[in-house]
């Protein structure tokens, strides 16, 4: 079945180094998910290692996280959570985007990748808080191959959510529109998907996660964790995708308030000069 602190810690950890999946053909395949924790702490003190064993279930590449703690008081003050939960995954590359101060501490949401790939670099955004309840941040990790990121819009504003939106897209695109890069963006966006949000998201966008209820956990009623991928020429093709409601390790309703959701992604070769040369050299040094 494949069913920070501000101080102390930096936002951004490089663990081991190791080589990508690859199928024979070259074609590499992702494993993504996304999944909103609730800070860990729903049903125990801390969830971290149940949460972590479900995960790694699924046999992921990289998860994208939202509603972490960073040393608040909430949640422990000597313990950074995506830190934590990185460690369990197996030293597992991460970078922490703190949205607000919280408790003595920080609060916001993470991207963590396995340490078979190699990332060239990461960076957080501010996104603005406008209308809504509280400012918002999007992490993102960037490897050779791809890059990924990890957001949680606004609960409150449907309008504070629709500029987060806007900024979250015109940050990526500005960076990876041209690139031909696959880009992929995770998150709890707090819109279904027949909002003006969703409606924003597509104009960029594909999503590749199913639109099937995510929230609540015990009984799900509406739709609103994506996994989708920026439309700049990049080529892929979906294997699978889907919302994870059964596992061996931890049962998903009372794990976090959300679902996890899940997609399997095959990337394929660029027909560019320079991606399919970079193919091709990585292909060679892999066979010698």
């Amino acid at each position: 079945m494949i069913a920070g602190c501000a101080v102390v810690h930096p936002a951004l950890s490089f663990a081991l180094d190791g080589s990508e999946r690859d199928t024979d053909k070259g074609e590499k395949v992702l494993r993504i998910a996304s999944y909103n924790v609730g800070v860990f702490g729903k049903t125990e003190e801390s969830s971290i290692d149940l949460i972590a064993g479900m995960m790694k279930e699924l046999e992921l590449d990289m998860i994208a996280l939202q509603e972490l703690d960073s040393c608040a008081n909430r949640s422990g003050k000597d313990i950074f959570q995506l830190e934590e939960f990185a460690k369990e995954m197996g030293d597992w590359h991460y970078r922490f985007a703190r949205a607000i101060p919280f408790e003595g501490g920080g609060y916001g949401t993470g991207m963590a990748i396995s340490p078979v790939f190699n990332p060239t670099s990461s960076f957080s955004v501010s996104l603005p808080q406008g209308q809504g309840a509280e400012a918002r941040a999007l992490a993102v990790i960037e490897t050779e191959e791809f890059a990924v990121a990890s957001v949680h819009l606004d609960h409150v504003s449907d309008q504070a959510r629709l500029e987060q939106m806007k900024t979250v897209t015109g940050t990526l695109k500005e960076r990876y529109g041209r690139s031909g890069k696959p880009v992929f963006l995770c998150g709890d966006f707090n819109s279904t998907p027949e909002s003006e949000t969703i409606a924003e998201l597509k104009k960029d966008w594909t999503i590749l996660s199913p639109l099937d209820a995510t929230f609540p956990s015990t009984s799900p009623k509406e739709c609103i964790d994506y996994i989708a991928i920026l439309n700049n020429g990049a080529k892929y093709e979906t294997v699978k995708a889907e919302v994870c409601r059964s596992f061996l390790s931890g049962n998903a309703a009372t794990a976090s308030d959300h679902l996890p959701v899940f997609v399997e992604v095959r990337l394929l070769p660029s027909t560019s000069p320079a991606k399919a040369g970079t193919m091709q050299m990585m292909r060679a040094r892999q066979t010698r």
